[in-house]
């Protein structure tokens, strides 16, 4: 049943024992200041009756019954009532006459934690034992079963961390943040359609101001994507949503700015000097701001609906386990020798309190190895991302972060090459696989070709980049690879391709690092949502790879050929290469090519084909990754 009273609302279909006088429970509460839900185990006809001798004012002062211990309303924070995001509840038991709760006051951020009081108001210590609690109410009695947390733990000193708060964005990444959502939302079946998205795929993005906007564009659609169930659940029970003056067009736009405005805690919008408004951003920001409140209340009764300790609870678990093993996958960094020799690095860490160590296993804090299979290389621990990424050696692009796999591929391409020859990049990934492929080839004539550059504004920020790490033998063309004829005559000394084609990439570390650094296809991660690729699009790309490599064979004068993906399926990895060796394009006139070891591999030439590939499984040491190298015989 319902017992509301004063503005505040308790699901109470329970029975609330007045034996529980001196206990403190700690349940979840959320930010609309006049309505409060309890778990129905917890309530009762009792709260109700509660509610009239004890209420907490919108000014944050207690009036509290004379029965609530005057030592405990002294101890107790007073209540800042208003929108303040996700907090509990402190509900405070007072004597048997009122048979239980007092005043809600906010206390933090733990759901369902339970901490007993003593019956003269005493507050425990912080350094005493959490409970982690089980309440079974059963004949008006309340049982609490505590599960003390160990002595290294509680032995832990606790400090503050500083919260930074957030301002949201300017308008222009809203709109992208949309459009991309609009593209990778999950559709739901016919029967579950409640919030209807309007078709807009057609309409462009706005240009993307820098590489900060495009990277949070991405950020905030991929978030509005995990959340989408929770955000489109609030929108439905708040009743925000249908809005009559809310084209189905803007849907994506609603959502997206729904998740940012409870990731700020429903604290208003910041307007940036010099931004360029958007009237339906600023529409939509409008109207999602005026009822924050019942936004707020929905979000707790989802909470509460669903014993959420957080809004993580609802993240996928696909999404759940890749965040988890990305954050604690260690960190790769190349050298740019046109910078700065290795001894130079290994000295410059060592003097800002780094200690070199034999491999990942022995990974204490400060601590580098250098890689097993590239030895300009080196692996820090995850945690210590953060402080590397602020040292003066990254920012002068002496180090630089990159997946290994990207690593692994232009090493092998680089074993190949011959005195003199060139090397053909079929497609431009990223600025930094390009710079590294030139740093390696620094020593020789060779030159690198690089295909797929369209736009003259591509060319030019892939010049800038590359000529500020240093690098010079770069030469970039228009034309995709499969456009490029085998009798160009600017290519008539390559002597090895290398194919890093568009893949599923689930064997990625971080998906969402490869998508922005390499201009991938955002329906990355819709898939990595699921938890596959489906059929159809795993098909296409297979197909495209295909053709990628039988078109490589076909350059009578190339010697060499490194193929390389982050994918998981043999469909895009083995299976593509077999077909193509398969494929007999290469002619009777010419020497035909062969499977042979990578330059990390450990296996011999009279070993079997499926042994050839050299192959990394995604792990919470490594990403993935799938490396096939192909020489004339």
């Amino acid at each position: 049943m319902d017992c509301t009273h004063l503005g505040m609302r308790y699901a109470a279909d329970g029975h609330f024992s007045p034996r529980s006088r001196g206990m403190v429970w700690r349940l979840t509460c959320f930010p609309d200041a006049l309505r409060w839900s309890l778990p129905s185990s917890l309530a009762g006809a009792g709260a109700a009756e509660a509610l009239k001798h004890s209420v907490i004012r919108s000014d944050g002062q207690n009036q509290m019954s004379p029965c609530v211990p005057a030592a405990l309303v002294r101890r107790t924070p007073r209540c800042i009532c208003g929108c303040h995001g996700f907090t509990d509840l402190l509900f405070v038991g007072v004597r048997a006459a009122t048979s239980t709760l007092a005043c809600p006051l906010l206390t933090g951020s733990l759901l369902m934690r339970l901490k007993k009081v003593s019956a003269t108001g005493k507050m425990p210590d912080s350094e005493s034992n959490l409970a982690s609690s089980h309440v079974d109410v059963k004949n008006g009695t309340s049982v609490l079963s505590e599960m003390k947390i160990s002595d290294e733990k509680r032995s832990v000193k606790k400090t503050p961390v500083t919260q930074i708060g957030k301002n949201g964005y300017p308008d222009s990444i809203y709109i992208n943040a949309a459009k991309i959502f609009q593209g990778i939302r999950t559709e739901k079946s016919t029967g579950r359609v409640l919030v209807q998205y309007g078709n807009n795929s057609e309409s462009p993005m706005v240009a993307f101001k820098d590489e900060h906007s495009r990277r949070a564009s991405y950020e905030l659609a991929f978030n509005a994507l995990k959340y989408q169930n929770l955000l489109e659940e609030v929108l439905l029970d708040s009743k925000v949503y249908p809005c009559n003056s809310i084209p189905d067009e803007l849907t994506s736009l609603l959502v997206v700015m729904l998740y940012d405005l409870q990731d700020r805690k429903f604290q208003k919008r910041k307007i940036f000097a010099e931004e360029d408004l958007v009237a339906e951003v600023q529409e939509i920001g409008h109207y999602l701001y005026r009822y924050k409140t019942k936004l707020a209340a929905a979000l707790a009764r989802c909470r509460i609906k669903y014993d959420a300790l957080s809004i993580e609870y609802f993240v996928p678990e696909t999404i759940s386990k890749q965040e988890q093993r990305t954050s604690a996958l260690p960190v790769c960094f190349w050298i740019n020798t046109f910078k700065i020799s290795l001894e130079d690095v290994f000295r410059d860490l060592e003097m800002k309190g780094f200690t070199k160590v034999e491999s990942v296993s022995d990974f204490d804090h400060y601590t580098y190895a250098v890689d097993q299979h590239c030895h300009d290389v080196l692996v820090f621990p995850s945690s210590l991302r953060e402080e590397l990424l602020n040292l003066d050696l990254f920012a002068d692009c002496k180090l630089l972060l990159q997946d290994k796999s990207r690593s692994l591929a232009v090493h092998s391409a680089q074993a190949l090459l011959s005195e003199g020859g060139d090397i053909i990049m079929a497609h431009i990934g990223s600025h930094l696989t390009i710079a590294h492929m030139s740093v390696l080839t620094n020593d020789s004539s060779s030159r690198i070709f690089v295909c797929g550059v369209k736009s003259s504004a591509k060319e030019e920020e892939l010049r800038n980049s590359l000529s500020h790490m240093g690098c010079k033998n770069i030469w970039l063309l228009h034309e995709d690879f499969t456009e490029l004829q085998s009798t160009d005559s600017r290519l008539e000394k390559a002597k090895v391709i290398l194919l890093l084609p568009e893949c599923s990439g689930l064997g990625a570390a971080n998906p969402m690092e490869l998508i922005l650094s390499e201009q991938r296809d955002a329906g990355l991660l819709q898939d990595l949502l699921q938890g596959f690729v489906s059929e159809d699009k795993l098909s296409i790309l297979a197909e495209r790879q295909l053709n990628e490599l039988i078109h490589a064979l076909k350059f009578n004068k190339v010697q060499g050929i490194v193929y390389c993906t982050c994918s998981v399926y043999p469909e895009e990895n083995e299976l593509v290469v077999k077909k193509a060796l398969e494929s007999g394009v290469e002619g009777h006139k010419v020497r035909p090519y062969r499977l042979i070891p990578s330059i990390f591999s450990t296996c011999s030439d009279s070993e079997s084909s499926d042994e050839m590939f050299f192959k990394m499984e995604p792990s919470e040491i490594s990403s993935g990754c799938f490396l096939a190298v192909l020489e004339r015989e």
